[in-house]
């Protein structure tokens, strides 16, 4: 245990401090000031601008910007769509692999537009390089970045008095691919490749053993796929294949990049807002629970399992005498990594809407498993997606400030702007719309008899499983408990439908509440405001996510994960 606590400490302190200059770094890109990348990356923007008709002076009010989001959405899964149909037509494609079938198909573009990246295929035997890059990657720089531009119009929205323009979508778009995504990534990419990570357009490798090992440009997808918390790997075991992720030091990092662009993103909106202090107390709070969250699946999988305490030490298998299960729950862990760096990579990437994973989840202990659907539940606030975790928690600040309006009876106030009904309308919409599809959807799953066959377990760890898989496409996460057969008419038709209603079910209310807040004049600070920065308001938040979490999950998790711990003992 003493092993995994310094672990654990010297990931949270690498990730504080680093989160701190990126942050400062991307608000200044979203502020269109002069970078150090200036330079060599302005004249690209400018040559973008001109090739695609873009006024980089455009002022778009919210219903403009939410119309480009959604005409650029459609574009994509068109696009998505079509390359995939007709990859066997296609270069790249050493392998001769077919057309995608069109449910895989229609499933894996929403998945990778929505910043999902749910995947109910094997990456190395279904899509070919070309699709895998001119496509799938694509899309994870534009997934992210468009989740920024979120982020960027609700700072604007709150900072900016009695306005309509909240900016530009094409630019937002442009310049946090340019300036952000696209140098870190290339960056990270050598780094992955200088660890053994695989990068070549050579075909399969076929080995003395007769065994045929699929290649491909991995390095190049894997470092987006965690910069950008999208989390589709390009082979099928995701981060626990070596090709993926060869050592423990690009464990380490792969883990600390899922978390560092949303936790500098606290530090963006702080700068934008002209109130540091705000991005501070929001940081705060991601960081109590994320820890509560650690300790809690390392405190779970630690544990031995209490079958095997259930008998005797000579009835167990493979446990020494005296012994029961030592060393805590090793199923579905990579040996390389162990139980600490698995625990670790399980929390960041559910507690975000990365997905990635370095280990099978449906292994976890009842208790360990169920707090990754937890936090996907809680809206992936800690830290959050790639800009959408940021922008869920600031709408969980919202409703707090307006609980603490209601218990001294004035009008609540954020940031210096009234939150009045319209806002209050449209928080409860970001919050009520992914928790209503995870239920609704889950007990289809489980009424259906289609949908009942793909469950590979029967009782709760099954209800687990398909919990698990609306959790995660509701919330745009992306992971999977892996005894779960998703590839059916059901799951690719339900899942894409719950990855569409997650995404812009929370990302248009979250536009209307930046175009609502820039319309108001700004409110100075009075004797019955209650600050937005200190203890006492990063407490009341923590406390308004996990009980808003608790009443609507709690019922559905005591079903599966609950029960199933309970039958152990």
């Amino acid at each position: 245990m003493s092993n995994a606590i310094a672990q654990f400490a010297v990931f949270l302190i690498l990730l504080l401090v680093l989160s701190k200059p990126l942050g400062e770094f991307i608000g200044r890109v979203m502020e269109r000031e002069r970078t150090f990348l200036d330079p060599v990356v302005r004249p690209v923007e400018r040559g973008i601008y001109r090739l695609a008709g873009i006024d980089a002076d455009d002022k778009m009010n919210w219903k403009t910007y939410a119309w480009a989001v959604l005409l650029f959405g459609l574009v994509g899964v068109v696009f998505l769509v079509l390359l995939q149909r007709v990859q066997h037509l296609l270069p790249l494609n050493p392998q001769h692999l077919g057309p995608v079938p069109w449910g895989v198909a229609w499933n894996t573009a929403i998945s990778f537009l929505t910043n999902t990246n749910w995947q109910s295929y094997s990456g190395e035997t279904t899509m070919s390089n070309l699709t895998q890059m001119l496509g799938l990657t694509v899309q994870n720089f534009l997934s992210a970045a468009k989740g920024i531009a979120i982020v960027a119009v609700l700072a604007r929205g709150i900072r900016r008095r009695k306005a309509e323009s909240l900016g530009s979508f094409w630019v937002d778009l442009t310049r946090l691919t340019l300036y952000v995504l696209l140098p870190m990534s290339v960056v990270y990419a050598l780094f992955l490749v200088s660890q053994g990570v695989v990068q070549t357009f050579a075909p399969s490798v076929l080995t003395k053993a007769g065994q045929l090992i699929a290649v491909g440009p991995v390095a190049s997808q894997e470092a987006i796929k965690m910069l950008g918390t999208n989390g589709g790997g390009f082979f099928n075991a995701n981060s626990a294949h070596p090709f993926e992720n060869p050592t423990a030091l690009s464990n380490f990092v792969q883990i600390l990049s899922i978390l560092l662009i949303p936790a500098a993103l606290c530090h963006s909106f702080g700068r934008m807002v002209r109130d540091r202090r705000q991005g501070w107390a929001i940081l705060s709070a991601m960081t109590v629970i994320f820890i509560l969250a650690l300790g809690s699946v390392q405190w779970a999988e630690q544990k031995a399992n209490p079958a095997f305490k259930s008998l005797p030490v000579a009835q167990s298998i493979s446990v020494s005498p005296g012994l029961e299960q030592p060393g805590g729950n090793m199923e579905g862990k990579e040996t390389r990594f162990g139980i600490a760096s698995s625990t670790l990579f399980a929390t960041a990437t559910t507690a975000t809407s990365c997905g990635a994973v370095n280990g099978m989840h449906d292994s976890y202990s009842p208790l360990g498993g169920m707090v990754p659907i937890l936090l996907m539940d809680l809206g992936e606030v800690v830290y959050g997606g790639v800009g959408s975790g940021l922008y869920t928690m600031l709408i969980f600040a919202i409703i707090a400030v307006f609980m603490a309006g209601l218990m001294v009876g004035r009008t609540p106030e954020y940031v210096g702007k009234k939150i009045e009904a319209f806002e209050t309308k449209m928080a409860s919409l970001v919050i009520l719309i992914p928790a209503a599809t995870v239920l609704v959807c889950t007990a289809l799953a489980v009424l259906l008899p289609s949908a009942i066959a793909s469950l590979s377990n029967p009782g709760p760890h099954g209800f687990s499983q398909a919990l698990y898989a609306f959790s995660s496409a509701s919330n745009n996460n992306g992971s999977a408990f892996a005894g779960l057969n998703a590839n059916t008419a059901f799951y690719n038709t339900a899942t894409g439908i719950a990855m569409l209603l997650g995404r812009y079910g929370t990302m248009l209310p979250v536009l209307a509440i930046a175009g609502s807040l820039a319309a108001k004049k700004r409110t100075p600070p009075s004797a019955g405001t209650l600050p937005t920065h200190g203890p006492l308001f990063v407490a009341l938040l923590i406390a308004v996510v996990l009980l808003i979490g608790a009443l609507t999950f709690i019922p559905a998790l005591a079903l599966g994960p609950v029960a199933e711990h309970l039958s152990l003992l």
